[in-house]
């Protein structure tokens, strides 16, 4: 058996090949606003009174007790072509004017979490449950609201960069 950190390596290079779409996490409410770059989310199920979806955030975001909160999120998956908003809510890349917000157009659905308007989709959710994990918070969100684009690519990460999917 190998130590820890080999293992936690082995789970790092084997995840990065698990190729994963490009979110970007918003809120909005009394805490404020704010939003981070994900590519942890899913889909739990339709069935129920309302959809249900998870996304997990790091304990260090600052998005993070906003969401808890403000009660609300919304999952916007990016498309090809919005790498740049990505890096931004990433904090890879500065945020234009020190806010992250100037780097996109936000509308608002249910929850008064921003909505990025040249997201592929958008899943408007109410907080349901958020549980910390280690490092990371588990939050479950009821979907209010989904904004679906007419077209477009998701934007993916896999093998450490930015990756495009190609159709057959």
């Amino acid at each position: 058996m190998g130590s820890s950190d080999d293992l936690k390596a082995l789970f790092l290079e084997g995840m990065s090949r698990a190729a994963a779409s490009v979110s970007v996490v918003t809120t909005d409410g009394p805490a404020g606003r704010g939003g981070v770059t994900v590519s942890a989310m899913t889909s739990i199920s339709a069935d129920g009174e309302a959809p249900t979806m998870l996304t997990c955030l790091n304990a260090s975001s600052s998005a993070l007790p906003l969401v808890l909160e403000n009660g609300c999120f919304c999952i916007n998956v990016l498309r090809i072509g919005q790498t740049e908003i990505s890096d931004v809510f990433s904090s890879r890349r500065p945020a234009p004017g020190g806010d992250k917000f100037n780097a996109v157009a936000v509308e608002t659905l249910a929850t008064g979490a921003p909505t990025l308007s040249e997201a592929l989709v958008s899943f408007d959710c109410k907080l349901i449950s958020a549980e910390r994990h280690g490092t990371h918070h588990i939050c479950i969100g009821a979907v209010e609201a989904v904004r679906v684009s007419p077209d477009g690519d998701p934007l993916l990460y896999g093998m450490r960069k930015y990756l495009r999917a190609e159709a057959h």
